[in-house]
């Protein structure tokens, strides 16, 4: 690619992260509207039995984890504008079950509601990848942070439409915050119709001659790879457990709805801010002490979590948990670019985010159970394994990698 075409490649890329950034602001805060309400939601439609009130953010969880694979094939085929767009649906009528189901009194159609969220979360997922797809290494780095950092103003949205709308068409709770969910959902799927595919979708009948790369089981060999996706598990499934957790605790501690809202809020607030100058800290320091760096703000989280339970405490263990997660997660996600070639990427992408959400899921139902029968620091303590194997694994890979004098795909 002469220069001239490469300049024009990267000027695309920087006007279509705007774009994904902004998509990625307003779908995005359905995830912590759902995050604050599906747990409340879920305990006040059980009987007496509230072993299950997390399932409804499970089920969330559990429609990203299953879409993810689809979702990427998809896209591959139809182009990431398309993909975007039909991926928003899912979300509105997700929403608007949810407010049918509230109506009703039905724990289980509500459950469906927060699942079909899920859905369209597994599309919001690629708006990373879609922001590396094509330009220059440090281009496509630049960008994936600044499109995760539009999950920065997801944080103010979300929680704020939870406090100015949860009243709304009472006696029945949150029904009003579901509704303004579905309008959220409406325009983000407008401002994704924006984006512009930058890697032509492949027509169907050319997908078969196409070349398929290594098989799934050759890549995922790496040693690169299982690194890079343990240290994703971790980094996600950790913020899953605790994310979950803390709302229920919080409520159980005394506090109110809109005060676990704000913690939410500060959680969001800090899962995405940093991301615009994580990719310039990945650039200077390199991937693998970003990850180091996310493992060790995931253990100040426990550590502030088992330490006390009075608002400040409950505030600052989430905040430590969503910068744990940003260096954590993103680190992960630049490390995975490393092990597949282009015509690799679809799969193994789908392959990373289908582990890295179903270990969230798992982890978001045992948040539930946990809650409520070891409690709030039994689940601060299991980060401190967690955190560990990950390390291991890391340690394993970098040793490796410069025993071979560098490991590419």
């Amino acid at each position: 690619m002469d220069t001239q075409n490469s300049f024009e490649l990267d000027r695309q890329i920087r006007r279509n992260a705007f774009v994904l950034m902004s998509a990625n602001a307003v779908n995005a805060s359905i995830l912590p509207i759902a995050v604050t309400l599906g747990g409340l939601a879920g305990f006040y439609l059980l009987g007496a039995d509230k072993s299950l009130s997390t399932l409804p953010i499970t089920a969330s969880t559990l429609g990203a984890a299953l879409t993810t694979i689809p979702a990427a094939m998809l896209m591959g085929r139809i182009g990431r504008r398309k993909g975007f767009v039909f991926g928003a649906s899912p979300a509105i009528f997700g929403c608007l079950l949810a407010t049918f189901a509230l109506l009703q009194g039905s724990f289980w159609l509500f459950v469906i509601s927060l699942f079909l969220m899920g859905m369209s979360n597994a599309f919001n997922q690629q708006y990373r990848f879609a922001a590396i797809d094509a330009g220059s290494p440090s281009v496509r780095t630049k960008a994936m942070s600044l499109v995760m950092a539009g999950g920065m103003f997801s944080g103010i949205i979300g929680p704020q439409t939870v406090i100015l709308t949860n009243g709304w068409l009472g006696p029945v709770p949150f029904i009003g915050s579901f509704l303004a969910a579905a309008g959220l959902g409406l325009i983000g799927l407008l401002i994704a119709s924006q984006v512009r595919d930058v890697v032509p979708p492949r027509p169907v009948e050319t997908l078969l001659d196409a070349p398929k790369g290594r098989s799934l089981k050759v890549i995922a060999r790496q040693p690169r790879f299982i690194a890079a996706v343990l240290c994703g598990i971790s980094s996600y499934a950790l913020m899953s457990l605790v994310m979950t957790a803390a709302p229920l605790a919080m409520i159980g501690c005394g506090f109110s709805q809109g005060e676990a809202a704000l913690g939410i809020q500060w959680h969001v607030l800090a899962m995405y801010g940093p991301s615009f100058f994580t990719g310039r800290l990945i650039v200077r320091f390199g991937k693998d002490r970003i990850v180091i760096a996310g493992l060790a703000l995931l253990t100040a989280c426990a550590l502030v979590g088992i330490s006390g339970i009075s608002l400040a405490h409950f505030w600052i263990t989430l905040i430590l948990l969503g910068l744990g997660w940003n260096l954590g997660f993103i680190g992960a996600t630049a490390m995975l670019a490393e092990t597949y070639r282009p015509e690799e990427r679809g799969k193994v992408q789908g392959l990373n985010d289908f582990l890295v959400l179903g270990s969230a899921a798992t982890a978001s139902l045992l948040s539930g159970k946990l809650i409520g029968g070891p409690g709030w620091t039994f689940i601060n303590m299991i980060v401190f394994p967690v955190v560990i194997l990950s390390l291991v694994a890391l340690t394993w890979s970098f040793v490796l990698r410069r025993s071979s004098g560098g490991e590419k795909a």
